[in-house]
């Protein structure tokens, strides 16, 4: 596997793969990798050639109170661990390839970057828009993946591929889970002991309500159930939890169109996001 650096030389290699008619794709991650990431990868290898991934942990995401300074880094074994999937070619650039001096542009997409996460972290999907626009122009993949644990940004991503004409196919992988049903994170490592342990109630309560929804439970007391289940259950705090339309992400006016439950929450200062399908129950 190829480690780049600078943008020259990753346009090179990228020339290169082209040159053979290699049809590539793109994984861009924060790393601090883990399964859900090496999924992605062998999602990629499935319909590329040549599977890019980058690392870039984009400070244009987070606020100035989140854990920008904390994330997790572990360079050597992101590398090791992408080498061993059959990467082959790892995008590690600098702060300063990515947002040269001077930079001044900023990518918003308005709609589905408004609720939830969009209103719990303002600006946060201005960053994300705004990096992934940056690494789509510089790697310019025939197709990108990304996880559907991050379902909200997957649609904004997709939304802006559409309107800016990108021509790349965007596909989402299924959220990789542990054994107990939490959603793998790269946050998950903030927990340890007893708060690990608790922090399946937030998979567990997405669970309890989906199904009651989809048995034609009313939807308001599914969500307040799941809530109570959440703070109950070790979470200190709630940031929403909601039912949504999958493509729209706004509140469901057709509860037989695919549907989403989504929900974020805090657990010993960390904050957890994760989602589950939700399918009515025609029988019912």
């Amino acid at each position: 596997m190829q480690t780049i650096r600078q943008l020259a030389a990753l346009r090179d290699a990228l020339a290169a793969f082209r040159a053979d008619g290699a049809r590539v794709a793109l994984v861009p991650t924060m790393g601090a990798l883990h399964a859900g990431h090496i999924a992605l990868i062998e999602a990629a290898k499935l319909v590329a050639d040549k599977v890019v991934a980058s690392i870039f942990v984009n400070p244009k995401q987070f606020a100035p109170n989140e854990d920008l300074a904390r994330y997790p880094r572990r360079e050597l074994q992101d590398q090791r661990m992408l080498a061993e999937a059959g990467c082959a070619l790892l995008w590690l650039p600098p702060v300063e390839e990515i947002y040269p001096a001077g930079f001044a542009t900023n990518i918003q997409v308005a709609g589905v970057s408004a609720p939830l996460e969009g209103a719990s972290r303002p600006g946060h999907f201005d960053g994300v828009a705004t990096v992934v626009a940056k690494l789509f122009n510089q790697v310019r993949p025939d197709v990108a993946l990304f996880g559907e644990k991050d379902f909200q940004q997957l649609a904004v991503i997709r939304r802006m591929a559409t309107d800016l004409d990108f021509g790349i196919e965007i596909i989402g992988v299924p959220t990789q889970r542990d054994d107990d049903g939490l959603a793998l994170s790269s946050r998950n490592a903030y927990l340890v002991g007893e708060d690990r342990a608790r922090a399946v109630a937030l998979p567990r309560a997405l669970g309890v309500a989906a199904r009651g929804i989809a048995r034609g439970g009313a939807v308001e007391a599914a969500l307040a159930t799941a809530h109570d289940a959440l703070l109950s259950g070790g979470f200190e705090s709630v940031d929403y939890i909601a039912l949504v339309d999958a493509e729209t992400l706004e509140p469901p006016r057709d509860l037989h169109r695919p549907l989403r439950l989504l929900a974020a929450a805090r657990i010993a200062g960390t904050r957890l996001i994760d989602n589950i399908a939700v399918e009515i129950d025609e029988q019912g």
